[in-house]
């Protein structure tokens, strides 16, 4: 009975010490739930574009006024010779370059000399000249003696009328020798085997093919020189398919030179080309200008057409847009003390200091009068 109880109150000790470890054990280890980071609190991003500042009394507004303006297409072009003013210097004489006295560029007049050429076809139009004198000489003696004979009655009116055809047939080759000599620019009292190569028009000198000592094939290419009339000259622009309704044969275009930013100049739209080029679908226009001395072939040029549909934008003091990193901007008021810079897009300069802008603001708006000064203040 004894050793019953005895047995009982060991298995209730050991029970009540397992109890323990297990609890000291729960007791040490931490909770994790109380281990746990805090929630994470996203915080909303500030607008970089929004600044505040103390006294803004001290940044006057000013309001985007309304323009009326026609429509506007810049494209670029270039600058290339009227190819109707383009004319090629031809020698009818075959032969060897002795002397030029023309490079190219030059500006020369009509009439002057450009190059010289040592000719064997001198020599043999010169004798064709001289058999072309004597065989008229000789049919005008013969003519004399048949009018005599005919006279006396010697003779029937037909030997006559034979020997007048003879001698106007006679005149004619004589003719033709001596515009021979004259077209290959020879003295036919004083041939030389030296043919002169003059400018036919008045221009400049914009293709060169010939250089010294190099052969020259009479009526054919290469031609010596290319003088072209450049008083006026073509501007050739590729204009987009999307953007073709805004140009019109006979309408005027602006034309500035990129080397010349300040001048405007005038040209008219001479052809818009049938053809559009399949890869990068754009057409050929051509602007014909009178050239004021400044246009040189293969220059780039802006052209701009106008549109006949007018549109409205806003226009503001140059001041209030602020250029930053290639890009324009304008502040304008959100609440009391607090701006929101804007980006937009700029036109063309006006009177009185004011600037078209195109997109970004309307008329209507207000904007800081100059843009530069809240820029330094909100930088400090």
């Amino acid at each position: 009975m004894k050793t019953k109880w005895f047995v009982r109150l060991v298995t209730l000790v050991a029970y009540v010490f397992l109890v323990g470890v297990l609890a000291g054990c729960n007791e040490g280890k931490a909770d994790p739930k109380a281990e746990a980071p805090p929630k994470a609190v996203v915080e909303p991003d500030l607008d970089a574009n929004n600044f505040k500042v103390d006294h803004p009394e001290q940044f006057p507004l000013a309001t985007a006024v309304e323009r009326k303006t026609a429509p506007a297409l810049n494209v670029t072009g270039v600058v290339q010779p009227d190819i109707a003013r383009a004319v090629p210097v031809i020698s009818l004489a075959s032969g060897r370059v002795v002397e030029i006295k023309a490079r190219l560029g030059d500006i020369v007049k009509k009439g002057q000399l450009l190059l010289k050429i040592r000719s064997g076809d001198v020599s043999g139009a010169h004798q064709i000249y001289l058999k072309a004198v004597n065989d008229e000489r000789l049919a005008r003696q013969q003519l004399e003696r048949e009018q005599i004979l005919y006279e006396q009655g010697a003779i029937a009116k037909s030997a006559l009328e034979q020997a007048e055809d003879a001698e106007q047939d006679a005149k004619v080759d004589l003719d033709t020798a001596s515009e021979q000599l004259r077209l290959l620019g020879v003295d036919k009292d004083h041939p030389s085997g030296i043919v002169d190569i003059l400018a036919p028009i008045s221009g400049v000198i914009t293709d060169q093919q010939v250089t010294g000592a190099a052969g020259v094939q009479g009526l054919s290419g290469p031609n010596p020189f290319t003088i072209s009339d450049l008083s006026y000259v073509w501007i050739i622009c590729d204009v987009y398919e999307n953007d073709l309704d805004a140009v019109r044969v006979g309408e005027f275009a602006d034309l500035r030179l990129n080397a010349y930013p300040d001048r405007v100049l005038k040209g008219r739209v001479d052809n818009i080309l049938p053809i559009l080029d399949p890869n990068i679908r754009t057409a050929k226009v051509r602007i014909e200008v009178p050239n004021p001395g400044l246009m040189r072939i293969g220059m780039f040029v802006t052209a701009t057409f106008y549109g006949k549909q007018p549109e409205t934008r806003a226009a503001i003091p140059a001041n209030a847009i602020l250029h930053l990193h290639d890009r324009e901007w304008v502040y304008t008021p959100v609440s009391p003390g607090h701006f929101k810079r804007l980006e937009v897009v700029t036109g063309n300069m006006l009177s009185g200091g004011m600037q078209e802008v195109i997109s970004g603001i309307k008329p209507g708006d207000q904007v800081v009068s100059n843009a530069l000064v809240l820029q330094n203040t909100v930088e400090q």
